[in-house]
């Protein structure tokens, strides 16, 4: 039975984005702002770093034999960034003629392995993967995914994943989108216009264009009762992230109440709920992670695929932000919910990922 994220043959169709695309930098991979990437980290990287081909003679160490050592496998790539992970795979497979993650597919079950395939591939790979499964399922949360991917990540990022998408599946991610035959028009057209958006990534802002585009959400979100109007659509769809944050604090000025709470307000209509949801990703996603890790929680059972997708994607980016959010909102730690959703090599990873808090 094929696990979350870690079915061979899904998997075996996404090569190393490193040797697809070369002219992409380590920039282009995690999936959010660069700057934010490198403050707001949540993982634990040693100093020195071993080289490569060690790490990959100790992942081998602990592979073999009657067991496996979990705990080395946790400590080695649990600690390395997306790049030195990438370096470790190549070093791997050329001294043992397999990949590495054929090798953690074989050795790792259940949750487990779930987590730390999805951490060890490549970050624009992954996002591919994530997208691709979750334009094959129903609900909100499998929505959330394909906002997740195109809102919040840089420009870049979202290119790579749209070329590791089209390298794995013999189709361009936006024609899947708008294909897909679980969404209907408007939300597929603005799922549509995210995924095959490219942002500009400077930090000019149009002070004059904020104000009236401020104007234009409010006509038509508050007036018209459209959520997902032409004008809105174009705004989200388009615009920079530094100019949508202009535009959302033009509009809480103007009209006394941020344009995400005028969404809250509306959750019970799905459109409005997505329309929230994009934003969130745009200009706040810590706040949007927040929520899903904690929805992941609360309530009968744990939401394990969203448990996982939240805390991996967001460990090199902004989980230190997440982390501050998830405290302040919830009063309580993602590390406490976490330690008493979860147990086992699973709670390890996630917890590793988190981070000390």
């Amino acid at each position: 039975m094929c696990c979350w994220c870690s079915c061979l043959e899904c998997i075996h169709n996404i090569p190393p984005l490193n040797l697809l695309f070369p002219h992409f930098s380590d920039r282009a991979l995690p999936a959010g702002e660069e700057g934010a990437a490198v403050s707001m980290a949540s993982i634990s990287v040693p100093n020195p770093v071993p080289p490569a081909t060690e790490d990959a003679e100790n992942i081998r160490k602990a592979v073999q034999g009657w067991g496996t050592d979990e705990k080395a496998l946790i400590d080695i790539l649990g600690r390395r960034t997306a790049a030195q992970r990438a370096e470790i795979a190549l070093a791997y497979e050329g001294l043992y003629n397999e990949t590495l993650l054929d090798r953690l597919h074989s050795e790792l079950s259940g949750d487990f392995r779930s987590a730390m395939m999805l951490w060890t591939m490549d970050p624009a790979a992954r996002d591919a993967k994530l997208a691709h499964k979750a334009l094959k399922k129903k609900g909100d949360r499998h929505v959330w995914v394909l906002i997740e991917v195109a809102c919040a990540s840089s420009p870049d990022h979202l290119v790579a994943v749209r070329k590791a998408y089209c390298a794995a599946y013999s189709a361009s991610l936006e024609e899947d989108v708008a294909a897909c035959p679980l969404y209907k028009d408007p939300l597929k057209q603005f799922l549509v216009r995210l995924v095959s958006s490219y942002r500009y990534s400077g930090e000019l802002v149009d002070d004059e264009l904020a104000r009236a585009e401020a104007a234009e959400l409010h006509d038509a979100v508050v007036a018209r009762k459209q959520t997902l109007h032409g004008d809105v659509v174009r705004i989200v769809s388009s615009r920079s992230k530094p100019q949508l944050k202009a535009t959302f604090e033009r509009f809480r000025q103007e009209h006394g109440k941020a344009i995400d709470d005028v969404l809250e307000e509306l959750r019970s209509d799905q459109l409005a709920a997505m329309l929230k949801t994009a934003v969130w990703c745009l200009a706040s996603p810590e706040k949007h992670f927040a929520e899903v890790i904690r929805s992941s929680i609360v309530g009968l059972g744990t939401d394990e695929e969203s448990l996982t997708r939240a805390i991996v994607s967001r460990a090199e980016v902004d989980m230190k932000k997440v982390k501050e959010e998830y405290k302040v909102r919830y009063r309580k730690t993602v590390t406490g919910d976490v330690n008493g959703d979860t147990s086992g090599y699973y709670n390890g990873i996630l917890l590793t990922l988190v981070g000390p808090e």
